[in-house]
């Protein structure tokens, strides 16, 4: 019961604490891309992995194959921040 109650103390509430003005620039600037741009660059970075792959250049190949989750998330980012907005 203590734990709870430790818990729901060190709650944050929504528009407690703002964000900084380097993530405000940021995030003005990045949502002016149109999420089919993020999907796209995954969608690419895939086709180049396999044609890396096909090419036996492995190391590259896996190299580039992990730039598509990070895009993803940037993009969902992007998009999250168009639909709700931030600080």
């Amino acid at each position: 019961m203590a734990a709870n109650a430790t818990l729901e103390a060190k709650r944050v509430e929504p528009h407690e604490f703002e964000e900084g003005t380097i993530t405000k620039t940021i995030e003005h600037y990045t949502s002016q891309v149109p999420s089919g741009a993020y999907l796209s660059l995954a969608i690419g970075s895939i086709g180049l992995s396999a044609l890396l792959q096909m090419a036996g250049r492995k190391h590259d190949a896996q190299f580039v194959g992990q730039w598509v989750p990070t895009i993803l998330l940037l993009g969902l980012y992007n998009k999250l921040v168009k639909l709700q907005g931030s600080d």
